[in-house]
């Protein structure tokens, strides 16, 4: 597996509920691997202490706490162990939907802190897991206009975690300019291949410079740090849950050679790519599955 692309896993359905129990069933070994999930992903926690890693962070499950993901992050369960709690999965393309457009303006789907978890208070808990519980009985159910109340219940969950979201990240409003929205989302998809800020801009049908007043105004940034930021995740993602190459990695992202991708990280990070690899592995003591080896050749 290691030495293979991260697998992508696909919801066969475009929106998803389930309970957790306890007693492991259902329980898809391949969450034992570096994956990642192509849908978004939200857990609230009633029992439960396993260790997670999503992209290069690592963390340990807390009861009464809620985790949420984002498509295409890199996800790995460490060990199987019992988990109680409430699980949702929706599509991009269920939020596409004319219905159910507005709630890709909420904060806990834009996800700009880059954030994972939800500190819950008693209330929170109750009305969470009330919303949950309803979304699983619509889920199981045959009733007439079933996925338009998904819809509603979807709806009204993500509100409420929304300004949860708001209270405990700093950072992200919900007044963020369309242009930005839009010039993150097109990073987000076309950084493999597009680097430079004015092919962004032309993508977008705005002058270079305007697009790079926009962006520093409302996010802090420049363009071209986000363009880089991005490359960065990436290339830590694959250095840690891969045994890919650091050549392979930086042909995948568009480097033009190993030198080149060698220079980018280590200007970004005061690390080479392998360097990186061997003090983020030994550092959390990691091992991707189907390894003997921590530090893979490059």
């Amino acid at each position: 597996m290691t030495s293979k692309s991260i697998p992508v896993y696909p919801l066969a359905e475009p929106i998803m509920v389930r309970e957790a129990t306890g007693d492991g069933s259902g329980y898809d070994r391949d969450m034992l691997i570096p994956h990642r999930k192509g849908y978004y992903l939200f857990v609230l926690v009633r029992q439960g202490d396993s260790r997670h890693w999503i992209d290069t962070r690592s963390y340990v499950l807390k009861p009464d706490h809620f985790y949420f993901t984002v498509p295409h992050q890199v996800h790995l369960k460490e060990e199987a162990r019992p988990l109680c709690g409430l699980a949702l999965a929706f599509t991009q393309e269920f939020l596409q939907l004319e219905e159910n457009s507005a709630l890709l303006r909420l904060p806990i789907l834009s996800n700009r802190a880059g954030g994972h978890e939800l500190r819950l208070s008693p209330a929170d808990v109750v009305a969470i897991e009330e919303t949950m519980r309803q979304l699983l009985r619509e889920y199981q159910g045959a009733g007439e206009w079933r996925m338009a109340m998904l819809g509603v219940l979807l709806h009204q969950l993500l509100i409420r975690l929304s300004r949860l979201y708001l209270e405990q990240f700093q950072g992200e409003t919900e007044g963020q300019e369309t242009l930005l929205k839009r010039f993150l989302a097109l990073v987000a998809e076309r950084y493999p291949e597009l680097h430079e800020v004015n092919t962004y801009a032309s993508l977008l049908h705005v002058s270079t410079g305007h697009l790079g007043d926009v962006v520093k105004q409302q996010s802090g940034q420049t363009c071209i740090e986000h363009i880089q930021d991005q490359l960065l995740v990436e290339a830590k993602r694959r250095l840690l849950h891969t045994g890919l190459p650091v050549n392979r990695i930086g042909d995948e992202l568009g480097f033009e050679d190993a030198a080149y991708f060698n220079r980018f990280f280590k200007r970004h990070t005061g690390l080479t790519p392998l360097g990186y690899r061997r003090q983020i592995r030994e550092k959390y003591h990691y091992v991707p599955a189907g390894s003997s080896d921590a530090l893979p050749k490059v």
